[in-house]
């Protein structure tokens, strides 16, 4: 589902950000590498282990962009393809209600409470015409309480993928489309036993399902509670973790134990070889080989203690994964890191000559 983050056209990023990113801002594209969805995506998947939750979000958010792109569509059709003296009683009301919604030219779905009070009211009248047009179908169509018994499966085509098979243009949203969404997103993550079931208080599980399957609803505001509750939850539990990870660092926990090891191994060898060459009474020019082992030792020991690599962060990478690199490009955490990276050079420098002198200098007695 990492591809339904990349779905919709994505804001342009500030780049002129002061500051640390906010998580709305990493759900709604506007970060670049390494605080940007994808990297949040794989931090989700590999260190928090709760990718459904994320995935979650992006299907609900994916939805609501959905809706919004069916009711765009739908009242651009009214309001230029039907001539006024055509249309009945009914399609005047609907032409009406369409033309009250504006364009909805808002790009990214968020939670509630970043919302706009334009983006709110839109939000809140485009989810009244779906249901009420769910309702009008559902009074119409005779097959309609024997479709919503029926439970598509969890692997069912994303709603991308849906609109390939409605009767409507190519890039256009069918009804049924909307439908299937909302169906996929319950029966996915919301139902009990589902295949990527997440935890959530059980008010808000049964009443999203029960206005589901039992009224019809497919409207955005029948996930707002439970998208809301998934967004604080990320924001509370997983986002300062992953900021601390990757905007204050630039290597993942199995890289950093792997430069534990090596650090120790390689500190280890230096005091072994500096007391040998003590003891035999070798000559300081010797000795100046111990800079090897206690400078790689040093170096991979800071590097673990502050979850950075000061020279990939000179030059500008970050791991996302096992010795796979990014590209730096958000300019304040570019900026932060490379402070940062040079405050780490210095400890290891400082640490290092401070071994060196005690131990080249300090004079030899053979035993």
């Amino acid at each position: 589902m990492a591809d339904q983050a990349v779905a919709t056209p994505s804001p342009q990023p500030d780049l002129n950000r002061n500051r640390l990113p906010t998580l709305f801002e990493v759900l709604s594209r506007r970060t670049l590498p390494p605080v940007d969805l994808f990297s949040f995506y794989i931090y989700m998947r590999d260190q928090q282990r709760s990718v459904d939750y994320l995935d979650f979000w992006l299907d609900v958010a994916q939805h609501m962009t959905l809706c919004r792109h069916y009711v765009r569509e739908l009242r651009r059709s009214v309001l230029v393809g039907t001539p006024d003296a055509e249309k009945g009683p009914g399609s005047k009301r609907s032409s009406a209600y369409l033309e009250g919604l504006g364009e909805m030219s808002h790009p990214a779905a968020g939670p509630s409470m970043y919302a706009t009070d334009k983006e709110k009211d839109q939000d809140a009248q485009m989810s009244a015409f779906l249901r009420d047009e769910a309702s009008f179908v559902a009074h119409t169509s005779p097959q309609s309480s024997n479709d919503r018994s029926h439970r598509p499966s969890p692997n069912m085509s994303t709603p991308r993928d849906l609109t390939t098979d409605s009767n409507s243009p190519a890039h256009t949203v069918a009804r049924q489309d909307i439908r299937a969404s909302a169906e996929k997103i319950l029966y996915t993550f919301l139902l009990p036993g589902a295949e990527r079931e997440i935890v959530l208080p059980g008010s808000i599980t049964q009443d999203v399902t029960t206005n589901i399957e039992e009224y019809g609803r497919d409207d955005p505001e029948v996930f707002d509670v439970a998208k809301d509750y998934v967004f604080q939850a990320m924001e509370r539990d997983a986002f300062p973790g992953f900021l601390r990870m990757k905007a204050l660092g630039n290597l993942i926990p199995p890289t950093l134990i792997m430069r534990l090891i090596i650090g120790m191994i390689c500190m280890f060898g230096g005091f072994w070889a500096a007391f040998v060459l003590i003891f035999l009474d070798k000559s300081r020019q010797t000795r100046l080989w111990l800079i090897l082992p206690f400078t790689l030792g040093v170096y991979f020991l800071a590097s673990y203690q502050y979850s950075l690599d000061p020279i990939l962060a000179l030059i500008g990478l970050s791991e996302y994964t096992p010795f796979n690199f990014s590209r730096i490009r958000e300019p304040y955490v570019r900026k932060l890191l490379a402070k940062r990276a040079i405050m780490v050079l210095a400890v290891t420098a400082i640490i290092d000559a401070g071994l060196l002198v005690l131990f080249i200098l300090v004079p030899g007695k053979r035993l």
